[in-house]
């Protein structure tokens, strides 16, 4: 089931990407006094009270004939139209002005549900500067600080409360995977190859898949739910209207996952873009297997192949633990191999460990690599446990967590993974004070 998405909309400079980033945790968006920095949709994810959700900041809409103008309106009209909630931001310190009026209209038009709030407001309780926002027309102005943190608590109340509310579950235990990469890597002729018989559209100009199309098929006895999304383009170049729902539809297809399958392009080698791309689904904490596509078109020598994955895991370093498959869609080598690898890699996905044998672990890899040492304080571990699967976490309990550098915590990852098998998933290790 897809995450709730929130979308930042507004005029330029009314703090759209300092409230995205505080709440994303993160500086993921780029923050200066400059209108129309935020060009693009930036996405990411945020939570509240245990709630997970989707988050879009987008480009400042204006009355203007700025560069890029009119892409910055066309980009925040694409996430008005993906979200379930807007959050609809003015700034408390000028009050209405004509460019937030215009803002209002466009949203009386998407009936979607609107959360108003009034940013730059230092003292949240003190409510006098905001009496003029009730003319937008959406009730009660919230108002907060972005930069100080203040007043978001209760604006995210408001949000999550305004979310769909919906008891839906999946209607089966399939195996969901998806197929991402940027465009024209293959993915809807892999689509094909996988199902033996021509469902989807396949062509060689790129985009041409437009939404994401879910599949079902078995295969080795085993039921899959497939998803091919449409290509994930660089920002930039999105505005065409018929690609318009494109990123975040893909963007949800990796929510809904278990596993994905990130597409490239051998003849293309290892672009900019591929880096994005796998950043979304590792970001997400989904297993990811690399398939490397239109293999049967490169001219061979007995190390191309080794070449080839030694570029991928020093390009891709953060994905150390996806396995890599050289295929070709049209041919259809290796692709019968594919299925077994998304079901070991979901295995490992949601494999749990007894904590007997998880603290062996932990205490054999201490005695061997002995806990360090900072300003005379050594670390000590206590114990290890793990709190949940997709992917898995664990937890390890120290007597200070600031002692615990994260060359240690790579070493326990990889001492983990040297006694698990966990192919194809990140772990995640969470250090915690005992006390």
């Amino acid at each position: 089931m897809a995450l709730p998405t929130v979308a930042f909309i507004g005029r330029p400079n009314v703090g759209k990407s300092t409230i995205f980033n505080r709440i994303a945790g993160d500086r993921i968006s780029i923050v200066e006094d400059t209108p129309g920095v935020t060009r693009d949709r930036i996405y990411s994810h945020g939570e509240w009270l245990a709630t997970k959700f989707a988050m879009i900041d987008t480009g400042g809409i204006q009355i203007s004939d700025a560069p890029f103008a009119t892409q910055i309106k066309s980009q925040a009209e694409i996430a008005i139209d993906e979200a379930d909630v807007i959050v609809f931001i003015v700034s408390g310190k000028e009050g209405v002005t004509a460019d937030d009026e215009l803002v209002a209209k466009i949203l009386y038009k998407s009936d979607k549900p609107v959360v108003l709030a009034a940013n730059k407001v230092d003292n949240p309780k003190s409510r006098e500067d905001i009496y003029d926002f009730y003319s937008l027309g959406f009730g009660d102005p919230m108002p907060i600080s972005g930069v100080h943190g203040l007043g978001l608590g209760d604006l995210l109340d408001k949000v999550v409360e305004k979310f769909p509310k919906t008891d839906e579950k999946t209607d089966n235990d399939d195996i969901r995977f998806s197929i991402i990469g940027r465009p024209n890597v293959g993915k809807s002729s892999l689509v094909n190859a996988l199902l033996g018989e021509d469902r989807v559209i396949v062509s060689d100009i790129a985009g041409t898949t437009r939404d994401a199309i879910d599949t079902r098929f078995e295969a080795d006895g085993i039921k899959f739910t497939m998803v091919d999304t449409a290509g994930i383009r660089k920002r930039g170049k999105v505005y065409e209207n018929t690609e318009r729902y494109s990123v975040m539809r893909a963007m949800k297809a990796i929510d809904q996952s278990d596993v994905i399958l990130f597409v490239m392009n051998a003849e293309e080698g290892i672009r900019e873009q591929d880096k994005k791309v796998a950043g979304y689904a590792h970001e997400a904490g989904k297993a990811i297997i690399t398939v490397v596509n239109k293999w049967d078109t490169l001219k061979k020598t007995n190390h191309t192949q080794q070449d080839f994955e030694t570029l991928i895991r020093n390009e891709f370093q953060y994905m150390a633990y996806s396995p890599i498959i050289f295929v070709s869609a049209v041919t259809k080598q290796r692709v019968e191999k594919l299925p077994e690898l998304i079901k070991r890699a979901y295995d490992n996905h949601e494999k749990r460990v007894q904590s007997s044998a998880l603290n062996d672990v932990i205490m054999d890899a201490v005695a061997v690599h002995p806990t360090p040492t900072v300003n005379g304080k050594r670390l000590r571990i206590y114990y290890a446990t793990q709190v949940k699967s997709g992917p898995p976490t664990f937890v390890v309990f120290v007597n200070n967590p600031d002692l615990m550098h994260f060359s240690y915590v790579r070493f326990l990852e990889n001492q983990i993974r040297d006694n698990f098998d966990f192919t194809g998933t990140p772990i995640k290790i969470i250090k915690r004070s005992r006390k």
